[in-house]
């Protein structure tokens, strides 16, 4: 599985871009540039990060920098599946 395209797939489902979020690349901006993508979608996002990946993410591991870009936060989950 390749982890970035189904981070895609988990924001365009969760912020409803319907295929929108399909076109991202690991530069695109999310948190204050994706006008769907705000504080309340970000636990909806986490949890079904958690589920469609078979993670626990720790409050403490999460930050601002997390959801900067599609990149950042495909990272993230990648070193999430290192543990």
């Amino acid at each position: 599985m390749e982890v970035q395209k189904e981070v895609q797939r988990v924001l365009d489902e969760v912020l409803s871009l319907n295929g929108r979020g399909l076109a991202f690349d690991r530069n695109t901006l999310l948190l204050g540039a994706v006008p769907e993508f705000d504080s309340m979608v970000v636990v909806t996002l986490i949890t079904t990060l958690e589920e469609r990946f078979g993670i626990a993410i720790d409050d403490g591991d999460i930050d601002g920098s997390v959801f900067e870009s599609v990149g950042s936060l495909s990272d993230f989950v990648t070193a999430q599946l290192a543990h």
